[in-house]
């Protein structure tokens, strides 16, 4: 038994049959000298402390030993069990499984080295897959502005060329108005020559990430696997027009009401409202003014460019489905 649990041994026998501490020690065989002793802080302990987390977080799979070791070096007067005692204290051990760690790469494009300072700084965008019931494909583009976190469309269709991003921007470019950057990868669609020629003209750059290097499009990848987890895979679209709604209306309730981690869990439309200073003319939105829809009995009403879901607080009732070269029109 360790002086320590002697020493508590003694202090319970006092407490449960109110005896002296003489007398305790005498039944328990604990010199009164143990039980009376104060330990004292050990010169530079709070130091010795912080070198030890700093080397195990620079040496992740450095065990105790190792690590003292390397203090000895560095010409510290530590044994072992010093370095033992105070490393299970502070609970540090080697994990069992480690995530390989990514490097910046040399790409100077990349979310880490040119990140967005303001709305409409950097736009980035990526495609995404699914299919339909049927077994065909679906081919969606979703534009994201990386300092609001905003989604600003999702395009759906079969299949999108260079012509349909062209379109997509086009679009958004008199919708939003122009970023000053955009942010892709290196897929045959984003570097086409008629997407580069079109962006110079109309004044924005292109920052295109190191081929194979997926995590310096960051803010785009992120979304698209939320879209993933949060809907592509809780959902069987029957066919593109219902794949349209269905994707379309998941995007308004995550500009305007999924609380976002990395924005202090407000809404994306909550902290671009927070950006607009005074006295500035205020962002264009990311979403579409709805119409007023008539009253009808049918549950589903249906009119050019928009469906009304009855059901209260569903996106305040409405979906719209626009699209940069079309308004789709429900039958």
């Amino acid at each position: 038994m360790s002086p320590t649990r002697r020493r508590q041994a003694v202090a319970k026998a006092m407490t449960a049959f109110t005896i002296s501490e003489r007398r305790a020690c005498r039944a328990l065989g604990v010199p009164r000298s143990s039980q009376r002793y104060v330990g004292t802080e050990r010169e530079r302990e709070e130091e010795l402390l912080l070198r030890i987390r700093a080397l195990a977080r620079e040496h992740p799979r450095y065990g105790y030993r190792r690590i003292k070791a390397l203090l000895v070096r560095e010409g510290w007067s530590v044994n072992l069990k010093r370095v033992h005692r105070l490393w299970r204290r502070e609970g540090l051990k080697v994990p069992q499984i480690q995530r390989k760690r990514r490097r910046l790469g040399q790409s100077e494009n990349g979310c880490t080295r040119r990140r967005s300072e303001r709305p409409d700084h950097v736009w980035s965008y990526d495609f995404i897959h699914d299919q339909t019931a049927d077994g065909r494909g679906l081919k969606m583009l979703p534009v994201v502005d990386e300092f609001t976190r905003e989604c600003l469309t999702i395009e759906v269709e079969r299949h999108l060329k260079a012509e349909d991003v062209i379109s997509t921007l086009e679009y958004l470019f008199e919708v939003r108005g122009e970023p000053e950057f955009i942010r892709s990868d290196n897929g045959p669609e984003f570097i086409a020559e008629a997407v580069r020629s079109w962006l110079a003209d109309r004044g924005a750059k292109t920052l295109s990430i190191a081929p194979g290097s997926p995590w310096e499009n960051a803010y785009s990848e992120t979304f698209n696997s939320r879209l993933r987890d949060e809907l592509l895979d809780r959902e069987v679209f029957e066919t593109l027009k219902e794949a349209k709604v269905i994707v379309e209306d998941h995007r308004l309730d995550y500009n305007h009401r999924r609380p976002h981690s990395s924005l202090g869990y407000r809404t994306p439309a909550e902290f671009a409202a927070d950006q607009i200073k005074p006295g500035v003319a205020p962002l264009p939105p990311a979403d579409p003014a709805p119409i007023p829809i008539p009253h009808s009995h049918n549950p589903w009403t249906r009119i050019q460019g928009q469906v009304s879901i009855p059901g209260g607080d569903r996106d305040r009732g409405r979906a719209q489905i626009m699209t940069p070269r079309r308004t789709v029109t429900i039958p």
